[in-house]
């Protein structure tokens, strides 16, 4: 059981990052639910990391692969439902470049990291396209797929 206080599920998404930084497997899986998922873009080369121990690996060989460093860049936290916000940045220093980034999280009420959602700073594509996760279950979820009706 992990404190579930703000402070503490902020707390809870640094020492994931620390580990993340640190390549530390056991670390990264010390924060989350055996369960967990991590959903990035549809189309993202990595895919959706289902499970904690899927997750600590592919930042494991982004460490290795990309020479990967987080940092967290501003949190928002709601204690009451659990959840959290943050802005990111994901530099790859043997690609030269970084990226820019907002996840959402989403606790247990042990305080375990249960789902991570990433949003990636992109251009539109082109043609313009639908850009939503990969693997998200939006329509169970209640995400609308239509535009509401607006009296303008």
């Amino acid at each position: 059981m992990r404190d579930t206080t703000a402070a503490g599920l902020e707390a809870t998404i640094r020492t994931y990052f620390d580990a993340c930084n640190e390549a530390d497997a056991g670390k990264i899986m010390s924060c989350m639910e055996p369960d967990a998922v991590h959903y990035f873009p549809a189309g993202a080369p990595q895919g959706t990391f289902f499970g904690a121990k899927a997750i600590a690996e592919g930042w494991l060989r982004a460490v290795a692969n990309l020479g990967s460093v987080w940092t967290i860049d501003r949190v928002i936290v709601d204690e009451r439902k659990l959840e959290a916000v943050i802005e990111w940045t994901h530099f790859k220093p043997k690609q030269g470049i970084y990226l820019r980034g907002d996840e959402w999280y989403i606790f247990s009420k042990a305080g375990l990291i249960r789902e991570i959602r990433a949003y990636y700073a992109c251009p539109a594509a082109i043609p313009a396209r639908t850009h939503e996760l990969g693997d998200v279950p939006y329509a169970e979820r209640g995400y609308p797929f239509k535009p509401p009706v607006v009296k303008r």
